[in-house]
């Protein structure tokens, strides 16, 4: 795996580590394939049950590396979109960490998690419209399902971000932490995720992403689907059996 995106094993948890801090964790094409390599695998590796995404340096990820646009377009992988993960993220549950910023392009790595735990005083905000541009990464789809249609659309027309403080108080983030202590605050949130079955987690994943525009009973026939596989795995038997025997369960992922 290239050096743009480091991959850390802790327990259940995969860390994944966005390692351009030179260029403030920006997105060119080596890191986009870095992702989806590392998704690939946190899906792939049996042993794991979450993954946390975070970045080095002073901030998570200031979006596309504009100079790496200008020259060859935006950094896209085919299946997994632009940075590897917001047409197609992990099938496990991943949590970013955010420290300092999460803009344009980072934002919506972001958003392309499923629950954010942001230091305080971080920076989020989609400021494309400033360039020239517009958040075409799936911020214009996400947004609008995790803050207010009014904030959605401050972000998007305005450019200017908000901070930590006030994304909690919207639910765009889960978990506010003292500076520097994002990654302490996603892993222990990672390790709440973490002790529960694997295969219910997956199945839990999928059905609220793809629930937006169903009908009820449209639900209800995805769910089944889900029902079918997890009701009967190995892991219903044990977390029943576990419970009546007030003991912990000993997943398998099947």
């Amino acid at each position: 795996m290239a050096d743009e995106v480091l991959v850390e094993k802790r327990d259940k948890v995969m860390v994944i580590t966005l390692n351009r801090p030179e260029a403030m964790n920006s997105v060119n094409q080596d890191l986009a394939n870095a992702m989806a390599a590392a998704l690939d695998d946190l899906d792939a590796d049996a042993d794991l049950s979450v993954g946390v995404l975070t970045g080095n340096g002073r901030g998570f990820s200031a979006g596309m590396d504009l100079k790496a646009f200008v020259a060859g377009g935006m950094p896209m992988v085919d299946g997994r979109g632009f940075a590897g993960i917001t047409e197609r993220s992990a099938a496990k549950p991943l949590i970013a960490a955010v420290e300092g910023f999460a803009l344009a392009g980072g934002l919506e790595i972001a958003l392309s998690c499923d629950m954010i735990v942001a230091a305080t005083g971080a920076k989020f905000g989609i400021p494309e419209t400033g360039v020239g541009l517009f958040a075409g990464a799936g911020g214009l789809m996400r947004l609008p399902r995790r803050v207010p249609y009014g904030l959605a659309m401050q972000l998007a027309l305005t450019a200017e971000p908000i901070r930590a403080e006030e994304a909690h108080a919207h639910g765009l983030v889960q978990v506010v932490t003292e500076k520097g202590e994002a990654l302490a605050g996603a892993l222990e949130l990672a390790a709440k995720v973490a002790k529960n079955a694997p295969l219910g987690l997956i199945a839990s994943k999928k059905l609220i992403l793809d629930m937006a525009g169903t009908s009820e009973s449209e639900f209800v026939a995805m769910q089944q689907a889900q029902i079918d596989a997890v009701f009967s795995s190995e892991d219903a038997i044990e977390g029943a059996t576990a419970f009546a025997e007030k003991r912990a369960p000993n997943w398998k992922g099947r």
